[in-house]
């Protein structure tokens, strides 16, 4: 079941277009959809403050109360104003206990490899089927001690009790490498290229 908190009051609403959603957000409510399992769209109205909130948790699964009953949805797309990042809509896909979604999960890195070398992360999120009311916010990477040359591949990342990677097995998610003298080089020529341009400002 979907956290307490994450528990949020849907109005459903009944005007639509760009007149209706904009008279929406400016009573503080944001326009949204939701839809899946065969069921006819269904057009809602969120508290847009309470929405932004529970919105920082990577997908959220959110219990709309809608006027009584409880419905279960995963956020499935956000549109943000690209200049005021205020969300102008979501849509919402119905899940159920024990359903089974796909989901992009984040990959953090933790600890440090060897000395002298760097990890790149090369892929920034798996795909992993999970239970709807149970997704990870992210998988931790350990990369502590880990040398040159080393490859951490997607079938490597561990995973939570209960996902199943969706991912190809072979996807290359962290790199562990040795820095190029090309970049070393590059940084210490630009300093040095600095120099007498700042002196010749001097003068």
């Amino acid at each position: 079941m979907a956290d307490d908190d994450m528990t949020i009051a849907a109005e459903v609403r009944s005007t639509f277009g760009k007149g209706a959603a904009r008279k929406l957000r400016a009573a503080g409510k944001t326009p949204a959809v939701i839809y899946g399992h065969g069921t006819d769209p269904q057009h809602v109205a969120l508290p847009a403050h309470e929405l932004q909130l529970l919105l920082r948790k990577a997908n959220a699964v959110l219990d709309l109360d809608i006027e009584g009953t409880s419905q279960l949805a995963l956020v499935k797309d956000v549109q943000k104003d690209p200049v005021r990042q205020i969300i102008e809509h979501i849509d919402l896909i119905v899940i159920r206990k024990g359903e089974k979604v796909q989901v992009e999960v984040a990959i953090h890195v933790a600890g440090e490899p060897v000395a002298g070398t760097v990890a790149e992360l090369d892929a920034k999120t798996l795909l992993l089927e999970v239970e709807a009311t149970n997704i990870p916010e992210s998988v931790t990477v350990d990369v502590e001690g880990l040398e040159a040359g080393t490859h951490v591949l997607a079938k490597d990342v561990p995973l939570p009790k209960g996902a199943t990677l969706i991912t190809d097995e072979e996807t290359l998610v962290i790199a562990v490498s040795v820095p190029s003298e090309q970049d070393l080089g590059d940084s210490e020529s630009s300093e040095t290229e600095a120099e007498p341009a700042a002196e010749a400002a001097a003068e």
